[in-house]
């Protein structure tokens, strides 16, 4: 696929601002998808088919590939979303506090004219830090917890929620860049900038899994 014109289906700031890092020109669009589970959905099964929802829910230019996402977080197996009010946010945020977890998520590319489809998921390990009642209601207070799975963003400079982390950084934030460098490549898209540097001047941080995501998936 010759010059392809990439198009985003997410409303997320959070995503169109990790796409940017990769140095390719991109088109925005809203996939009007239920983000609901299926009964007894498994968290990985779970992101990979709203991904593909995702991306077949939106409307497509003939020469566009679709870069669909979807992000959930699971807490011993039990899903956790975007919480519906402040209550619920406070109530996952406490539920999540000094545990481990584990946050999922899928990217689908959609070729629609070559009828051609893709779809990977990432897994990250989180444990959170040990905050206090009074951070939680000042951070929920703020908004920021209301459209993010599990109530909180990793990135979170004031409230900087996560104690440890296995993975991709990136992956938890809602688009795991090695990841889908790795599948462009599958179109033979090589994005201008190194993901992995680009993401990690982003972030602040040294990332210990990019070679293996790059190479050994």
């Amino acid at each position: 696929m010759s010059n392809p014109r990439l198009l985003l289906a997410s409303q997320s700031p959070r995503r169109r601002e990790l796409l940017t890092l990769l140095g390719l020109p991109f088109g925005v669009t809203v996939a009007d998808v239920v983000e609901a589970p299926q009964p007894g959905e498994p968290p990985y099964d779970l992101v990979a088919r709203l991904s593909q929802d995702k991306a077949h829910a939106v409307a497509v230019p003939p020469d566009a590939l679709v870069i669909a996402c979807d992000t959930v977080v699971a807490l011993e197996g039990e899903l956790l979303g975007k919480p519906r009010d402040a209550a619920e946010a406070t109530a996952m945020l406490k539920r999540l506090r000094s545990r481990p977890h584990t946050v999922y998520s899928a990217i689908t590319l959609l070729e629609t004219t070559a009828g051609r489809a893709l779809t990977q998921v990432a897994e990250t390990q989180v444990v959170m830090r040990a905050y206090s009642d009074t951070e939680i209601t000042a951070y929920v207070a703020g908004g920021d917890p209301m459209d993010k799975a599990g109530a909180y963003a990793i990135q979170h400079a004031g409230f900087h929620p996560v104690a440890e982390l296995r993975g991709c950084y990136a992956n938890v934030m809602g688009l795991p860049l090695c990841h889908l460098t790795r599948r462009l490549r599958d179109w033979e898209i090589e994005p201008p900038n190194d993901a992995p540097t680009a993401c990690q001047a982003h972030i602040g941080r040294r990332c210990a899994t990019y070679a293996a995501i790059l190479n050994d998936l």
